[in-house]
């Protein structure tokens, strides 16, 4: 494993924007199948055909699964962490719109930041990157600022759903890299994730009441093998082996694209009208994510 100040190079910068690009369209991929699968219900078929998958690529690689290794407890932690995030972020969906909650969702570099300065050592930053990673927020409050308006009572419920939900995500990416889940194999951190929400999610879709799912059109089944195979297997691996290897305050800062390349993606798939705030907040975050990656 690299040293916790790993300055990202070219290659972790070119697979982070992928990742983005693919977290981005994720939503508009979720949009299409909401209808048709509720979307707690979708994020559990999502654990569980991920879940499959990892255990393959697993096998396939000769990773043991099962090696006794103390990292117990700590995949349960971050499973059940990651468990609750994506139930606040669909949950809260029901009560304010998707601008305002992807707003409050990518507070969530803040909270890595913080976590590393804290419990990573090595994880310091400086005044210029802590300028960039302020600047790459307010990019994402110009992005949507036509959607900014006073919150009535129920948005405010929302809104705090996702601030907590942001808070959660960043907070498992710190409990992944300054514990023992970083230096085990990506795979495995991946699977304790998906294996508890595998079990957590498809349960308080029932709980939640939702009618479960209706019918499964050639589009729908295309989206949950998006957000099956390419989403929660293949980005989410490349994800922790990133966590593996590079400082999480500077790949966190990353995050902030993925928002702004949802909107491109819903110009492009939904034909929603592309901005000047949008220009602006793409030329904002761009700036913000070199403050912060300077060397």
């Amino acid at each position: 494993m690299k040293p916790n100040n790993t300055a990202l190079d070219l290659k972790g910068m070119m697979l982070l924007i992928i990742l983005c690009a693919s977290w981005g369209i994720n939503q508009v991929a979720i949009k299409v199948a909401i209808y048709s699968v509720p979307p707690v219900l979708q994020a559990g078929l999502r654990s569980i055909g991920a879940a499959l998958l990892v255990v393959v690529w697993m096998k396939l690689r000769r990773v043991p699964i099962l090696a006794k290794d103390h990292t117990l407890w700590w995949g349960i932690l971050v499973g059940l962490l990651f468990s609750v995030e994506f139930i606040l972020i669909y949950w809260g969906l029901e009560f304010t719109n998707a601008s305002r909650a992807v707003i409050f969702l990518n507070t969530s570099p803040f909270v890595v930041a913080l976590g590393a300065q804290l419990f990573i050592p090595g994880e310091k930053l400086n005044k210029i990157q802590v300028s960039g990673l302020c600047l790459a927020f307010v990019g994402i409050m110009v992005a949507f600022n036509e959607s900014l308006n006073l919150p009535t009572r129920q948005m405010l419920i929302g809104d705090i759903m996702l601030m907590i939900a942001a808070v959660l995500w960043g907070a498992t990416t710190v409990v992944i890299k300054s514990g023992p889940l970083a230096v085990i194999s990506p795979s495995k951190t991946l699977l304790y994730q998906l294996a508890v929400s595998a079990l957590v999610l498809p349960l308080s879709s029932l709980a939640l009441g939702e009618p479960g799912m209706t019918t499964l059109s050639p589009l729908v089944m295309a989206s949950l093998f998006y957000q099956i195979v390419w989403i929660a297997f293949i980005t989410y691996i490349a994800w922790f082996w990133l966590i593996s290897n590079y400082a999480v305050s500077r790949l966190a800062s990353f995050t902030f694209l993925t928002p702004l390349f949802g909107v491109l993606a819903g110009a492009v798939f939904l034909n929603e009208q592309i901005t000047l705030y949008l220009v602006c907040a793409l030329f904002m975050v761009g700036t913000g994510i070199y403050l912060i990656n300077r060397r």
